[in-house]
């Protein structure tokens, strides 16, 4: 199993960054929105949708709700940036969204009746999903080479590794045991060792070769790297509260060895907005100065 989990990593890794580099702008955004929609699918399962017209209309109002927001954010072939303002709104109400399930988890399982019904847990795959979405397509835009995109994703995946590997070798203390029991206090502070890692090696790359940096920088890339895995723990924990509450060991079976995309972004999704919107400061409020 850990051989067929890093062969599809390796896999991942050469796909995404690929195209992350090499596409333009906008039909970057139309293929992670294609991607964003197959996790939308998996997440219609979570939701207790067992027919397929149901899920094809969970699908449908999700693609209206995209279309939608790129029109709302200025998402085109001609556009050279996105609408700033409307994007930071955006990624506020995911990051609030996000505070939320931080209680959510608190509570479980006594406040399972509160949000275990169909259009909730529906509603919070809008919430996942979408500002998550336009963040890293504001990202792209923000940066057309790709590198804060890239960024982003390192900085998770490092989180996960971390955690996977010191958590499977000296995870001792239980996370959430209700949740998933398997997380172990010793897997978050391994994952945050690696994040730090790579946050320093992101802050010594944007140093040498995007602009000098100053100390309230490397501090905000610090708090950056912080909030990185303490929303990606909070994600990983709401699918698997959301996989618990219906049974399930895995989301899907697209990615051998990982199970369903919604398995391997589920991090990722939480980290997205408090990470662009820390771009949005670093970067641009840099620049407007």
């Amino acid at each position: 199993m850990l051989k067929q989990r890093i062969i599809t990593a390796l896999v991942l890794i050469f796909l995404f960054g690929a195209i992350t580099i090499l596409l333009p702008p906008f039909w970057y955004a139309l293929l992670i929105g294609a991607v964003i929609l197959a996790a939308a699918w998996e997440w219609s399962v979570l939701t207790g949708l067992n027919s397929m017209a149901g899920r094809l209309v969970y699908l449908c109002l999700l693609i209206v709700a995209g279309a939608l927001l790129f029109a709302w954010l200025g998402v085109t072939p001609a556009a050279a940036a996105l609408n700033r303002t409307e994007t930071a709104l955006l990624l506020g109400m995911g990051l609030a969204f996000w505070l939320l399930v931080l209680f959510l988890l608190l509570g479980y399982p006594g406040n399972r009746v509160r949000w275990d019904s169909g259009p909730r847990i529906g509603a919070m795959g809008a919430l996942a999903l979408l500002p998550s979405l336009m963040g890293v397509i504001y990202l792209k835009y923000l940066m057309p080479a790709g590198y804060l995109v890239l960024a982003l994703v390192a900085a998770v995946a490092a989180v996960d590794i971390g955690a996977f590997f010191y958590g499977r070798g000296f995870g001792r203390r239980p996370l959430a045991p209700a949740i998933s029991p398997n997380k172990t206090w010793e897997g978050v502070w391994g994952g945050l060792a690696v994040c730090l890692l790579a946050a320093a090696a992101m802050a010594w790359a944007m140093h040498r070769w995007l602009r000098p940096l100053n100390s309230g920088d490397f501090a905000l890339i610090a708090a950056l790297a912080l909030a990185t895995i303490a929303f990606g723990v909070i994600g990983d924990l709401l699918e698997s509260m959301l996989k618990r509450n219906r049974n399930a060991k895995d989301s899907g079976n697209l990615l051998p060895g990982h199970g369903g995309l919604c398995d391997r972004v589920d991090s990722l999704l939480a980290a997205t907005p408090v990470f662009v919107l820390g771009m949005m400061i670093l970067v641009e409020g840099n620049n407007n100065q």
